[in-house]
């Protein structure tokens, strides 16, 4: 009702709301309001129904008041509808000077879009009166006033924003030269992403969409807001991530935020947040090619994947607790990736590719790590534990104690393993690569075959011999560079290769002494033959000679005939034989 002294001649009916008032305020300023109440006229009616009213009642109580002249406020949380309101009844100048809709247009421009976050509680309200308010355009203009002022130098910011984040500190250097710590008041890059989290997703990925159309923002924002973004709205329940209650939401919204990635997949979001995300993506079922695009990205990225990140839940028919399917395709095409650019950086010269040397030893450290944590599961078959370690090239393997753990854990945990398994377990892994701790940890490992064990103990005994440093484990470095990386596999295949070449001197040298006291001694059976014969067979059955160790042995053994010590007085056979022997050897 309007408090007045007049009578009411118009009822006017907005959805379950009933307003009592008078023709001619509501005429001077309305020209749809007009024609209702002609035909309401002619139909000899009191009463106009508006049921289809943008913004219900209150809208229409702000048309009312405006029209009889009472003072109307104004805010972020009604312009909207009553923008709305106004252009339903078309409150427009034609009508009046200074009408409605004007009022409504100066407020907008001079007030909301000039504010920060009233053009992001303009954003959301005008879901409430769709489709006037994207018909108004009103929409739009709210997300181009969004995009436009993340895409502003952050010195330039002088409103508040929501930013519950670690502050950034630095060193500031005082002029005596001491330095003290202090809190950057400087805006962050990233101040906007907190505030936008509050948007419907269909809302959300329309301002994310200007803001990366602007051009302006680096991939390391977006993907920091579309980070904060996810956190916000996806559950940490497994139980509620899969429900049927929230199954179509999780499902467009992991969609979504995949499809606002950065198009440059080499950088900005980190490898962790992909992995969580394709997790999602796998419990909620997106489709393939969503599924595909996060591959495709984390295959780039797989070197700062951590051993928690690549534990991806397995799903029926799956046995396993963990889908190392999943994770062996990410390999590969890791590994693929990484023959590609060094094919490019060949032929084009290029010197700022993402993946280098140190990348493959971190992803050789990564997925032995992997598969010491997934040998636990008594479902995990020796094969898929196979096809996973032989993915990883042997360079990038430069030590072998991580493999070691792995292998050491499946045995423990798989008891049932027969003896052919064992060994073909065993053989993934290279005894000459295990450092001094792992060596010693192996020599007492009653789980490994006994071949195995030998191996252990014999290249210990060598290294000491031959006084070989033993291999470095650099696993626990976090700031080793590629090119320190590089160097020191380099110098740990150096010291094998020295190690091998003092081997075979070694090795030689022994055998000719072995046949010069088999020749003097040639009539006596003793006991000491025995020694460097069972030692020459171990020797032989461990390093694994071919034919042409065999040859080398026999030219020794001719050659040593021809020593002196070899000629036993009266004995003329022997000396024929060496005779022929020197003649041979000379032709």
């Amino acid at each position: 009702y309007v408090t007045s002294d007049l009578a009411t001649d118009v009822t006017i009916n907005v959805r379950e709301v009933k307003f009592y008032l008078h023709k001619f305020p509501l005429l001077s300023k309305s020209s749809r309001l007009r024609k209702l109440v002609l035909k309401a006229s002619e139909e000899c009616c009191d009463e106009i129904n508006m049921v289809d009213f943008p913004g219900g009642p209150k809208a229409f109580e702000i048309c009312a008041k405006f029209c009889y002249g009472m003072t109307v406020t104004l805010n972020a949380y009604n312009v909207v509808a009553a923008c709305c309101a106004a252009e339903y009844l078309e409150m427009t100048e034609d009508v009046d000077r200074g009408n409605l809709i004007f009022k409504i247009e100066v407020f907008l421009n001079s007030s909301i879009f000039r504010s920060w976050k009233d053009s992001i509680i303009v954003l959301q309200t005008t879901k409430s009166v769709l489709p006037w308010s994207e018909n108004l355009n009103i929409v739009g203009r709210c997300i181009d006033s969004i995009a436009s002022k993340t895409s502003l130098d952050p010195a330039k910011i002088t409103w508040s924003y929501t930013y519950n984040r670690k502050l950034l500190v630095s060193d500031k250097t005082a002029g005596d030269g001491m330095k003290f710590r202090e809190k950057i008041v400087s805006v962050p890059k990233d101040w906007w992403v907190e505030d936008i989290c509050e948007l419907d997703i269909d809302l959300y990925k329309r301002v994310m969409t200007a803001v990366k159309s602007k051009g302006r923002m680096d991939g390391v924002a977006i993907c920091e807001a579309l980070k904060t973004y996810s956190v916000r709205w996806l559950p940490d329940s497994v139980d509620t991530l899969d429900s049927d209650v929230h199954s179509f939401r999780n499902k467009l919204l992991v969609e979504t935020i995949v499809c606002l990635l950065p198009s440059d997949r080499g950088v900005g979001c980190s490898c962790s947040f992909l992995l969580k995300l394709l997790k999602v993506a796998i419990l909620v079922g997106v489709d393939n090619s969503a599924k595909e695009d996060l591959l495709k990205r984390i295959s780039l990225k797989l070197y700062e994947a951590s051993v928690k990140d690549l534990l991806i839940p397995a799903r029926p028919p799956q046995t396993t607790l963990y889908d190392i399917e999943m994770v062996l395709s990410i390999v590969k095409r890791y590994m693929m990736l990484s023959h590609d650019l060094d094919v490019a950086k060949n032929e084009m010269g290029c010197t700022d590719l993402v993946l280098g040397h140190g990348s493959l030893l971190s992803v050789g450290k990564l997925i032995d790590k992997y598969l010491e944590e997934i040998a636990r599961d008594p479902n995990l078959s020796l094969a898929s534990f196979i096809d996973l370690s032989q993915s990883v090239p042997e360079f990038a393997r430069p030590v072998h104690d991580g493999l070691y753990k792995a292998i050491d854990t499946y045995l423990k945990e798989h008891l049932s393993l027969t003896k052919v398994e064992r060994k073909k377990l065993c053989s993934l892994m290279d005894v000459k690569k295990l450092t001094m701790d792992a060596s010693m940890h192996a020599a007492q490992n009653e789980r490994l075959p006994l071949r195995v064990v030998v191996q252990v103990l014999f290249f210990e005994q060598v290294r000491s011999v031959a006084g070989v440093q033993p291999l470095r484990d650099t696993s626990h470095s976090t700031t080793n560079t590629d090119e320190e990386l590089e160097k020191t596999a380099a110098e740990d295949c150096n010291s094998l290769e020295k190690q091998m070449s003092r081997i075979k001197i070694k090795e030689d040298a022994f055998q000719e002494k072995c046949e010069l006291a088999k020749q003097s001694s040639r009539n006596s059976k003793s006991g000491i033959q025995l020694l460097p014969s069972r030692s020459r067979r171990m020797f032989d059955k461990l390093w694994g000679f071919g034919k042409g160790h065999a040859d080398n042995r026999s030219s020794e053994t001719s050659a040593s005939s021809q020593s002196p010590t070899s000629m036993v007085p009266g004995d003329t056979k022997s000396s024929g034989s060496s005779s022929r022997n020197r003649r041979h050897s000379i032709s």
